[in-house]
């Protein structure tokens, strides 16, 4: 079996604000007086987990906060072998949160830039928004987006149950603009969800998406239309959504003929790496290295990296896989 932390990877669905170190947000909660509840690796429901994210939110203030936590991002990422990542950060509500709308995605891209020179690996940034908040706040999000090139894509997360007829107009103009769009669905929510997604949200990939399966109709939508599902096994397990990874239905997305990439979204939470979930399809689900290796090359295919840095990992996950 070969090293799966030199498998080069690339990583696409990690939410930045679920990635802070553990002794740094200690540092930054004793700064600001914040009670942030323990990390046990799993929770009681989407509730609890919405609340702890809050309390990592309220430790986030100053530009150097920000910054900081995008450059330790890099330094994790590229210690398990992540070539190429693309970080989830909610810049507008941070920058509503703190009254500058511009500061906090700055500050991330100033972090993202100097740990990428620090530790050899290339990052992107996609633009989250909570469906519940106003269609302004996520016009704020693609502003944001156009105004900076190392965001490739903006999209919807939180409560799946509200819906995206409400942004049509900015999920028109940002393809117009050239702005991918990834939407959470699937996830909490059945599978009209993610058909909604495609269809109301122009959806490039889904995150999340397992739940694809309670509907052939659905299933068949994303075949046809090669919509990639960014599936995080840890987290889904985390959240209380899925058993075990053992019972996770990962292979039968994949039985489907759908397109499965592999991600963490919370690491920090869960405490599994992009190295430990693949050490988990290996070890719990029975997946051989070539089909690890297959999985490695969907996230690359999947991606918005430009076509020089793709190109590479095509050839360095081929050799991995050649052993040599």
């Amino acid at each position: 079996m070969r090293d799966l932390a030199a498998l080069p990877k690339a990583h696409l669905h990690v939410h930045l604000e679920s990635t802070v170190r553990a002794d740094t947000l200690t540092e930054l909660a004793r700064r600001y007086g914040v009670d942030v509840p323990a990390r046990t690796g799993t929770f009681e429901d989407f509730g609890q987990f919405a609340a702890h994210n809050g309390a990592v939110r309220d430790c986030l203030r100053r530009a150097e906060d920000f910054s900081r936590i995008a450059y330790e991002f890099c330094a994790e990422e590229a210690a398990q072998g992540t070539r190429y990542a693309e970080v989830t950060f909610t810049a507008a509500a941070h920058g509503e949160r703190l009254g500058d709308p511009d500061m906090p995605l700055e500050a991330v891209l100033a972090g993202l830039a100097a740990g990428q020179t620090a530790h050899g690996i290339e990052c992107r940034v996609i633009v989250d928004h909570p469906r519940k908040r106003s269609v302004e706040r996520f016009e704020t999000s693609l502003r944001l987006a156009t105004a900076h090139p190392q965001v490739v894509a903006i999209g919807m997360a939180g409560a799946e149950d509200h819906p995206l007829t409400p942004f049509t107009a900015v999920f028109r103009a940002a393809r117009e603009a050239g702005i991918g769009l990834v939407h959470h669905a699937g996830e909490c929510c059945g599978a009209p969800s993610v058909a909604e997604a495609v269809t109301v949200g122009l959806a490039d990939r889904i995150g999340h998406g397992f739940r694809a399966l309670d509907d052939p109709d659905v299933v068949r939508l994303l075949r046809e239309r090669a919509i990639p599902l960014e599936v995080c096994p840890s987290s889904n397990v985390a959240l209380g959504l899925v058993d075990s990874i053992s019972s996770h239905p990962l292979p039968q997305l994949m039985a489907a003929g759908l397109t499965v990439t592999l991600s963490t979204d919370i690491p920090s939470t869960t405490g599994t790496t992009l190295t430990d979930e693949y050490r988990l399809l290996r070890d719990e689900l029975g997946f051989d290295d070539d089909t690890l290796a297959a999985i490695a090359l969907n996230c690359v295919d999947a991606s918005f990296a430009p076509e020089d840095t793709k190109t590479a990992l095509r050839q360095d996950i081929a050799t991995w896989r050649a052993g040599s």
